[in-house]
């Protein structure tokens, strides 16, 4: 069984000087201007930045769930995403893991290139971009305007701190929290399990960490939209995606009724997505769990150069 986990690190151009840095960037992405674009305007200033407006989305208290499994069972049905609330992950660690990817990023191209050749950590950037039946788009939005790093969870203990000394960095901070998601992920299996009626052997691995992924991702800034974008529309092949987004910057989009929804991000809250794997597990059954179409769009806020 597949579980992802994804760590998402958008920002603006305000939050990290030393992220403005050109040679930081692919070859590939350097061509438009990452410096032009205006800040993210701010429609009410005397508006507390923290406060969210509030949004349809379902929101899931991870500490009352074995108490009330109702709202997780309408939430993966009607919407199959969720926001986690009360998840048990100190703010320091989420902190944490943002300070040492924004540096991890600021490195030259060459550095990050270097650092992961022959390491159990892939380093990739502008992916091609593909329609809903899996063929390259055409056009001028035909590359996501992404950059990141994919760390598979069964290879945490074999990094080597003396081959690896660019990675050691964020290699202890992504031990941590894959502890504290691998709680998370299965208790919320275990709970949907339930809820579905899935006969779970307990000598099965469902979650198996050899096939866990923490991925971590920057968002350049693209100043012509025309060109780039975030990441095209998708569903995750994962049971279960748990993002975790920057506090300042929204970009993720979800696909409800036909319609795409902002994800506003709210501090200390997670993302839970039902991916393919999920949909598959409950195929036979008579309940119905969504996967969702989700969309990490950036035009002005995104991943500053």
């Amino acid at each position: 069984m597949i579980d992802l986990y994804i760590f998402n690190l958008p920002t603006n151009n305000n939050n990290n000087n030393n992220m403005n840095n050109i040679e930081s960037y692919p070859p590939v992405l350097r061509h438009l201007d990452h410096h032009q674009l205006p800040p993210p305007p701010n429609p009410d200033p005397d508006k507390d930045p923290t406060q969210q407006d509030s949004d349809p989305i379902p929101i899931i208290d991870f500490s009352c769930l074995n108490h009330d499994k109702s709202k997780l069972d309408e939430a993966c049905k009607d919407w199959g995403f969720f926001r986690l609330v009360n998840h048990g992950i100190p703010m320091t660690l989420l902190k944490k893991l943002q300070e040492v990817a924004k540096e991890l990023f600021s490195l030259s191209f060459e550095a990050k290139e270097g650092a992961c050749s022959g390491s159990p950590v892939s380093y990739f950037w502008g992916t091609p971009a593909l329609t809903p039946s899996g063929t390259t788009t055409r056009g001028p939005q035909n590359m996501n305007w992404v950059e990141g790093f994919d760390v598979p969870l069964s290879q945490l203990p074999h990094f080597n701190p003396h081959q690896l000394p660019t990675l050691e960095s964020i290699r202890l901070p992504i031990k941590d929290y894959k502890t504290h998601l691998s709680r998370i992920a299965t208790t919320l299996f275990e709970a949907m399990a339930k809820n579905l009626d899935l006969s779970l052997k307990p000598s099965e691995p469902y979650l198996a960490e050899n096939t866990g992924m923490v991925r971590v991702y920057r968002y350049p800034n693209c100043s012509d939209a025309n060109v780039g974008w975030g990441m095209e529309a998708h569903t995750d092949s994962s049971v279960l995606s748990i993002l975790n987004q920057d506090d300042e910057v929204s970009g993720l989009q979800v696909l409800k009724d036909d319609q795409w929804l902002t994800v506003k991000p709210i501090p200390n809250t997670l993302i839970v997505n039902l991916g393919d794997m999920m949909q598959i597990q409950e195929c036979d059954t008579q309940s119905e769990y969504k996967q969702t179409q989700r969309e990490d769009f950036n035009m002005l806020l995104c991943f500053p150069g």
